[in-house]
């Protein structure tokens, strides 16, 4: 399957990121067809397209566009850009070649649910993409796509630029609000949800950069150009960004729908040509896989059913050099550091299961200490605040799917020595009531 470049398809010119180089390819052609339009017609032609959420979940866009209430109250639309997920690295690149495929889709998107203000949060430790996107709305407001009465439409519209401050947690959704309203980055109990109570208590859109920077060239080009790439569940193309043991890795911009063998070709196939052990289609937070899943098609349907997520596209490749004790004893480490401590299944959770399995990377685990892992992601999954704790209960019973005899071979110690995990019980028994 040929690749599909859209987004990244003039990533080569120098001047992209500047108005004139985006004008150049067409830029604002949308906009200036858009804003002329009804916006109940922009959000039924997102339905239409069968356009799915870049960020992780897939949620269809046009639907969760049409949530927003006419209700009186202000509309917020808040753009998603907060990329933190261990391996993935996707959306930074979109802002820093291509930023104004991110504001002009902002501007139409506003328009479609009739929000007069718009905030776009980037992780605060990226102050490239921060300027870069800054700029790029700066160059906009001068050329009267932001501002009062935009192209004589009557619509108005404010654009913030608002950096993080660096935690993991504001990348969930509503943990992103109460960051962008001054507080401590948490996240709510939902319901409500952010389409109904969002940003300061008001109906509010939040999506993905990458979901963003589709609208433009959906509108320029038409329902039926984008239905022609992908599947007919997971239409559309998708910017892949492949890391780890490869020999180019890089971003790669595919139909939805393209396998793992195929992507990999791409990126010039496994260093020192070794095999693939095990890989992950969307970052750390979804289950593993292994080299007998390289043909699936990449969408977010054939992965659910094989027992993972597509998530954010940016799959991770391993050799046969790496532990997967290892491994996961990292991705947990790094769950338990950014756990925001709100919710007592993931503060706890994640805790126990790091230090568990650090006991196993160490070679001293005990067949006991298996059970209780198993028991303790069983525990957490669906009963934490947010999918952080879901996320941290992954890695474990995935790697216990596929590789189990590597959590064996790490139980060497003697019996009389196995450390009791009664209170891993305990605490799993507390959570379970």
């Amino acid at each position: 399957m040929a690749l599909t470049p859209v987004i990244t398809e003039h990533w080569d010119d120098p001047e992209l990121f500047t108005i004139d180089g985006y004008r150049r390819h067409g830029g604002y052609r949308a906009l200036e067809s858009a804003i002329h339009q009804d916006p109940d017609a922009l959000i039924a032609l997102v339905k239409d397209s069968g356009l799915r959420g870049r960020g992780g979940a897939g949620f269809p866009t046009g639907l969760k566009w049409s949530f927003v209430p006419q209700d009186g109250k202000p509309h917020y639309l808040v753009v998603n850009g907060d990329e933190s997920e261990p391996g993935a690295c996707k959306d930074i690149p979109i802002m820093l070649a291509n930023p104004h495929s991110l504001v002009e889709g902002v501007i139409i998107t506003s328009y479609a649910i009739r929000a007069n203000h718009a905030f776009i949060y980037i992780r605060g430790e990226v102050p490239e993409a921060i300027r870069r996107v800054a700029n790029a709305v700066r160059e906009a407001r001068e050329a009267g796509y932001i501002g009062k009465n935009i192209l004589g439409s009557g619509f108005d519209l404010d654009v913030v630029v608002h950096a993080g401050a660096g935690a993991y947690i504001c990348g969930e959704e509503t943990a992103l609000l109460d960051s962008l309203e001054g507080f401590r980055g948490q996240p709510r109990l939902k319901p409500p949800f952010p389409a109904v109570a969002g940003l300061y208590a008001a109906p509010t859109v939040i999506n993905n950069v990458e979901t963003i920077c589709n609208i433009p060239y959906l509108v320029d080009r038409g329902v039926d150009w984008f239905r022609q790439f992908g599947t007919e569940k997971s239409p559309g193309f998708k910017v892949f960004a492949i890391s780890g043991h490869v020999n180019r890795p890089g971003i790669y911009e595919a139909p939805l729908g393209i396998t793992m063998r195929e992507l990999l070709d791409y990126a010039g196939g496994m260093r020192d040509g070794r095999e693939v052990k095990f890989w992950l289609p969307g970052g750390s937070s979804v289950p593993m896989l292994t080299a007998d899943h390289l043909d699936l098609p990449l969408t977010y349907e054939d992965i659910a059913a094989a027992g993972s997520m597509l998530g954010t596209g940016t799959p991770m490749l391993f050799d046969d050099t790496v532990s997967v004790v290892k491994a996961v004893t990292r991705w947990l480490e790094f769950y338990k550091h950014e756990s925001c401590g709100q919710c007592t299944p993931c503060r706890e959770g994640t805790y126990f299961i790091t230090g568990t399995l650090e006991r196993f990377e160490e070679g001293h685990g005990t067949d006991r200490e298996m059970d209780t892992l198993a028991d303790l992601c069983g525990q957490i999954s669906g009963r934490s605040f947010c999918a952080l704790g879901d996320a941290a209960a992954t890695p474990y019973p995935a790697a216990m799917k596929y590789f189990r005899d590597e959590f064996v071979a790490a139980t060497s110690t003697p019996v009389d020595q196995q450390f009791d995990p009664a209170a891993s019980y305990v605490f799993s028994g507390a959570i379970a009531r």
